[in-house]
């Protein structure tokens, strides 16, 4: 292997054929030759990064036809905001030291680095086409749900309670810390959130946000659950789907930590499936990944199991709120947003998790 890239490529346009030829020998995944031509093109939505699907053309010898580059926001609210919150470092951190211990199916690395304050990274992935970008607008059906189910327990089951995961202190934060920061900063964000979309507020919505927003000390103060790796934003746009093969990626590890499983099975059942679907179809989807879950090892009584998906349920609504207003704001994230708030939101009263706030 050749040395690194004395540099770490911040844009699209400095992925150039030496600086790819650099990495992708130093990282064993160019034995010979190098590149001679990279075409870069815009991929995806995300807020908090920019991506492009690289295709390449090599001499003398062969590598991935097409990869994608995950790169820091070019808003510099976002890049702000994803610096502040360590999601840079979230998100190599568990490419490079979590991913080959977890069963969740994630895209293979041909390249990562990050600089030492965490405020630049560069990821060169794996492409999935021909699987497709899940839609967090539009929602999806019962079966693409399903598919989900394995991917939330192989991420979740094999560090299930794992002490050792307080030890990472890029995953881990303190709960105190984590709660007393919590408690200041999520009434101001509701109060700009209530400002800003007041006219597209639903009832739901209303009466969700100021049970939660005014009553944070219980859903804030840690509970007994155990510890495990959790996505923390796991819903459509982050999911890589071939319906066809019935697989799926996660990708979009910016928000990765050491929390509860629930929360992430909650969230995306919440916001992916549109609230009547929902209703037929949430506990067969909570008793299946119990099921699978129990079958991986994890004790796990099925009424704890489900009081901690309804207390999830609350997940939704604080990262649609928060996020909305730390990101770059642009037309389709406030549509995002709007849905996932008002989905969360009739979820929580569905299931008379408000309940579980007193």
């Amino acid at each position: 292997m050749t040395e690194r890239p004395s540099t770490i490529a911040e844009t699209a346009d400095q992925l150039t054929p030496e600086w790819l030829t650099a990495a992708l020998r130093s990282s064993g995944v160019l034995a010979s030759g190098e590149v001679t031509a990279v075409d870069a093109k815009p991929l995806g939505t995300g807020q908090m990064c920019d991506s492009a699907r690289l295709t390449l053309t090599y001499s003398g010898g062969e590598g991935p036809e097409t990869m994608v580059a995950k790169l820091p926001a070019s808003d510099e609210t976002s890049r702000t905001t994803a610096i502040n919150l360590g999601s840079y470092v979230k998100e190599v951190r568990f490419y490079t030291d979590l991913a080959d211990g977890l069963s969740v199916r994630t895209p293979g690395v041909h390249y990562a680095d990050l600089s030492e304050d965490g405020g630049s990274f560069i990821l060169l992935l794996e492409d999935m086409d021909p699987a497709e970008q899940g839609d967090q607008l539009t929602g999806c059906s019962a079966e693409v749900a399903a598919l989900a189910v394995p991917e939330l327990v192989g991420l979740h089951a094999p560090r299930w309670g794992d002490p050792t995961l307080r030890e990472l202190p890029w995953l881990h934060q303190d709960p105190e810390v984590s709660k007393q920061g919590g408690l200041m900063m999520f009434p101001l964000l509701w109060q700009g959130f209530q400002e800003r979309y007041d006219a597209q507020l639903t009832d739901e919505v209303r009466t969700a946000g100021a049970a939660l927003f005014g009553n944070l000390e219980p859903y804030l103060t840690p509970t007994d659950d155990p510890l495990t790796v959790v996505h923390g934003d796991f819903r459509l746009d982050n999911l890589l789907i071939h319906e066809e093969a019935q697989t799926m990626a996660v990708v979009d590890w910016q928000t990765c930590a050491a929390g509860r499983g629930m929360s992430d099975v909650a969230y995306f059942i919440g916001a992916g499936l549109l609230p009547e679907e929902r209703r037929a179809n949430e506990e067969a989807l909570v008793r299946e990944y119990h099921r699978a879950l129990t079958e991986a090892g994890v004790d796990y009584p099925w009424e704890r199991c489900w009081e901690a998906y309804r207390l999830g349920t609350f997940a939704g609504l604080v990262m649609a709120v928060g996020a909305s207003m730390l990101v770059e704001r642009t037309e389709r994230g406030d549509a995002m947003f709007m849905a996932m708030a008002t989905r969360h939101a009739q979820h929580i009263l569905d299931l008379e998790a408000i309940d579980l706030l007193t």
